[in-house]
């Protein structure tokens, strides 16, 4: 166990520590977190199910009340719009306004991928990672001992855990009797993992609530070493859809193969022209207008640890992608990856055919610089200069009949980079309060691999934002088998009220 999980008593905040004797028995006050949360896992919290969201929004509401937060539902201009939960603390006499954000909402689930025992939103304890031979050790309760046992439901670790974190950390500072120093704003979005399509416009709705002199995001997986990390950028992101397409029915691949075009080996032959051998992009200029880092950035980027040999261990990769560059650099970088790829079967389903398409969904990581209609656009042309002839929708028959090479193309919304300054002074500040919560130097993130809407949140409201992650790195998120440690909750709680704790 390193030097972030031994860290004073867990399960309060470290403003709290002093005053513990006046305050609820600490252990049932752990029981009682771990209880709430795991009662906040059980509802579901997928898109596709909005009575769900509205559901998870009503109990983060119920839990700001329990701590004497008066919480409200911010909607959009969209009655379909999923509410973000907004509550605030006004502190008279403050200098500064610092915003909290989280997300409630979860990546879809597929329950068949979920390993015995365990269910999405049925949560219960493990003692190690299901891929690690982990076991059910049973429901998810605040009676767990052992802070090394992991939650295992969807959303556990990503994100509301941030939820969780943020409102515990809040009540560590008023269990301790002790009062902000900054007005503090909490924005709980239910939109994040779809794209956060209406989060503009519920950031124009309510400007005025919104106004901050910060934004502090509670998102994504520490570092596999365990050290502290701020962050001061995201990639942005956009989902890119081709499809290509075969003969009209499916065929005998015995009868007609060799002479029906396959819509698989077309398009995984556009697919293998977009990276050479090390795992490079070759699509012309997909990089170019990347905005190059600065020199103070490169120097935060020297200073990272090496985790990438250790990761390459664990996850039995002999030879990364990159051709050669760190790790670290990389997550600067513009991506483009395959996500899923489908046509015909395989396994006990495949059969001897000929499919009638193929498709394939791209995740791009989006650079500083990189606009979302840019890099679809490169990846357009790339296709026509393969021979495709591209459309955005689905082909008719007449437009099948024509043309030979034939990709439909089409795109999610996505969203910018974001990119904060690294000498930005109330930055410093919360550098400063994770590294004396955690006894330990915080590591300054230039940027990471992954990405939230924070090019929305600067456009709309041009507050600077940081990320300050909590959960494990062995989380699963956004995977099958997801899951936090409990360890990690507490850590990220004494962590949050530390930076809570900035004026």
């Amino acid at each position: 166990m390193n030097t972030f999980h031994r860290l004073g008593v867990v399960g309060l905040g470290l403003v709290a520590l002093a005053s513990l004797a006046s305050t609820p028995n600490l252990q049932s006050v752990r029981e009682r977190r771990l209880d709430e949360y795991c009662e906040f896992l059980s509802i579901p919290n997928v898109a596709a199910d909005p009575d769900g969201l509205r559901r998870n929004a009503e109990f983060i509401l119920k839990m700001m009340r329990d701590r004497g937060l008066n919480g409200r539902l911010l909607d959009g201009d969209n009655p379909d719009t999923v509410p973000a939960v907004f509550g605030e603390v006004i502190t008279p006499g403050a200098t500064h306004t610092l915003l909290f954000y989280a997300h409630y909402d979860g990546q879809p689930v597929n329950p068949t991928k979920w390993a015995k025992g365990l269910a999405p939103f049925a949560p219960v304890l493990l003692d190690v990672p299901i891929e690690s031979g982990g076991r059910v050790m049973g429901p998810c309760a605040g009676t767990a001992e052992n802070s090394e046992l992991r939650i295992a439901a969807r959303g556990a670790a990503d994100d509301r855990a941030g939820v969780m974190a943020l409102l515990n950390a809040y009540e560590s500072i008023v269990l301790s009797g002790k009062t902000p120093q900054a007005n503090l704003k909490f924005l709980f979005e239910g939109e994040e993992e779809a794209g956060s399509p209406h989060l503009a416009e519920i950031l124009r709705r309510h400007r005025g609530d919104l106004q901050s002199d910060l934004w502090v995001i509670v998102d994504g997986p520490r570092p596999a070493a365990g050290y502290p990390v701020v962050e001061f950028g995201v990639r942005g992101d956009v989902n890119v859809s081709i499809t290509a397409y075969g003969p009209k029915r499916p065929l005998h691949s015995g009868n007609y193969g060799n002479w029906a075009p396959n819509p698989a080996q077309r398009l995984v032959s556009l697919l293998a022209a977009m990276k050479d051998d090390e795992g490079r992009i070759t699509i012309p200029h997909f990089n170019d207008d990347a905005i190059p880092l600065t020199p103070t950035e490169l120097a935060a980027l020297a200073a990272v640890p090496d985790s990438a040999p250790a990761l390459a261990t664990e996850l039995l990769i002999p030879r990364p992608d990159g051709g050669g560059l760190p790790l670290s650099q990389l997550l600067t970088q513009p991506t483009l990856n395959i996500n899923g790829i489908a046509s015909g079967d395989v396994g006990a389903a495949a059969s001897n055919q000929i499919p009638t398409k193929a498709e394939v969904m791209l995740d791009l990581r989006l650079a500083p610089g990189n606009t979302v209609p840019r890099q679809v656009s490169k990846i357009v042309d790339f296709a026509i200069s393969k021979g495709f002839h591209v459309v955005d929708h689905e082909p008719s028959p007449d437009e099948r009949a024509t043309y030979d090479r034939l990709v439909k193309i089409t795109s999610t919304d996505g969203y910018a980079a974001q990119r904060t300054p690294l000498d930005l002074a109330l930055a410093t500040e919360v550098v400063d309060a994770v590294s004396k919560a955690t006894a330990m130097t915080t590591v300054r993130v230039v940027s990471v691999g992954g990405s939230l809407p924070l090019s929305i949140i600067e456009h709309e409201l041009g507050a600077p934002l940081l990320t300050i992650p909590i959960v494990n790195y062995d989380n699963n998120q956004h995977a099958e088998n997801e899951n936090v440690r409990i360890d990690y909750l507490w850590s990220g709680i004494e962590v949050l009220t530390a930076v809570l704790a900035v004026h």
